[in-house]
């Protein structure tokens, strides 16, 4: 967008009930309003009740004007209002991303009380976890974005080894990432903390190249970038410089337990990745397969399985490298038949365009399970597509028992870990959904 004169902005506390005549209200705030000076984001009303509303996004097509603003060199921070010039608070800027604006405070804030904010919530979402943590379960998300008012900002504890992940543009900057990895060393002392941008989320926000070294560690010659952690009781290796996402799903680990208490006889693990759900189940399932089509993630697998091996030994654990869909296809026309499914497939849905596609898979696989499962069988099957609501993900397992004729219970309905916690004005946060079922 072109560069403007700078606009003055007007503070106050009142929303509008229509436009573009103030209510009662509004008239007796602008009386005593405050005036500033300099660039701001001016917003469409869509956009405004949105965040009046509680969610804290604004998409690009959203923005109207970016008034004092240089598109080249647009600030980090910006004052955001609506047509009429009322605040709405200050956002981190994006010019790149479809998501331009993400507010962080109701109030106008230079880059001194956002850097002070920053550490304060850091601090705050630390502390929500920190009696999570035990000997059994040494891993956890520290701090999960929009979720703890730190929009972009993601810190998952692995052991002694803090991944950070920075994913917004205006997040990319020295200052940031100084207080984030002191309030990290302060508050969990890591060995090391490391600097992992999502590579897809990196190029469209256009992230800089995070720094060969890490942020922190304890040991400067020798940095930790491998260890072994605890989920549940159960060790599991994890390398920072592999993987998926920050290396590890952590938001299954509560359903990882629900699995076990209900699973039993012969199991099948679908999209097992490094066995997450597979190692869980060997705990009550005489017999486990698991089933990924990444060759790297069923070796990582095998390791987790040997780390466990002497507490899993009653359980046979094998992994099959495979195409879901095909795999599953096969056996249902067989005839095969468990005791025990898990379906944990990634996310079908990247954005609303995919949902028709992604439902269509979820019923695939859904459907093929239930033909498989045993009477009395349990069926775990989940959805992390953030665009396919709750309500579509469990239509989609309807459907499938109607097709497949049968009867099925639904145990528990459930989402991701605490660790991962939602906002309900903030939708997005909410996109784990998983079903345990009783299939007859």
């Amino acid at each position: 967008m072109p560069a403007h004169t700078p606009r003055k902005t007007r503070q106050s506390s009142s929303f509008p009930a229509e436009e573009p005549v103030p209510s009662a209200g509004e008239r007796e705030a602008s009386a005593s309003e405050s005036e500033q000076e300099g660039p701001v984001a001016v917003i469409s009303r869509r956009a405004a009740d949105r965040l009046r509303a509680g969610h804290v996004w604004v998409y690009r097509s959203d923005v109207e004007e970016l008034a004092g603003v240089d598109g080249e060199d647009a600030p980090a921070l910006l004052p955001v209002t609506d047509r009429r010039g009322m605040l709405l608070g200050t956002a981190l800027y994006s010019g790149a991303s479809e998501i331009a604006l993400r507010l962080i405070s109701q109030e106008a804030i230079g880059e001194d009380a956002w850097l002070a904010l920053l550490r304060e919530r850091l601090k705050a979402a630390i502390a929500l976890r920190l009696p999570m943590l035990s000997a059994e379960t040494d891993a956890c998300r520290l701090v999960f974005s929009e979720a703890d008012a730190l929009p972009g900002v993601i810190a998952d504890k692995y052991g002694d080894l803090v991944i950070l992940q920075l994913l917004s543009k205006a997040l990319d900057n020295d200052a940031v990432r100084l207080v984030t990895a002191e309030t990290l060393r302060e508050a969990v002392h890591p060995r090391t903390i490391v600097e992992r941008p999502d590579a897809r989320i990196r190029e469209l926000e256009e992230l800089s190249a995070p720094a060969a070294a890490p942020l922190y560690a304890r040991d400067i010659e020798e940095p930790l970038t491998k260890t072994v952690f605890h989920l549940n009781g159960l060790k599991f290796h994890y390398d920072a410089n592999s993987g998926q996402k920050t290396g590890a799903f952590l938001d299954q680990r509560e359903n990882y337990a629900a699995a076990a208490r209900y699973a039993h006889g012969e199991a099948l693990d679908v999209c097992t990745y490094q066995g997450g759900f597979a190692l869980h189940l060997a705990k009550t399932c005489r017999r486990v397969t698991g089933i990924d089509v990444s060759h790297a993630a069923l070796e990582v697998a095998e390791q987790n399985l040997a780390a466990n091996r002497e507490q899993l030994k009653d359980s046979e654990v094998d992994w099959i490298e495979a195409n879901a869909f095909d795999l599953l296809r096969e056996w249902s026309d067989a005839g095969a038949a468990y005791d025990t499914i898990v379906l944990d497939p990634p996310a079908f849905a990247k954005s609303k365009r995919a949902v028709d596609s992604a439902l269509r898979g979820y019923k695939e696989l859904n459907l093929r399970a239930l033909k498989m499962l045993r009477p009395g069988g349990v069926l775990v099957t989940c959805s992390c597509s953030h665009h396919v609501s709750p309500a579509e993900f469990t239509e989609v397992v309807r459907a499938a028992a109607g097709d497949a004729r049968r009867r099925v219970r639904l145990i528990e309905r459930r989402g991701a870990a605490a660790d991962h916690p939602v906002i309900l004005t903030i939708p997005e946060t909410e996109y784990l959904k998983c079903l345990v079922c009783e299939v007859s």
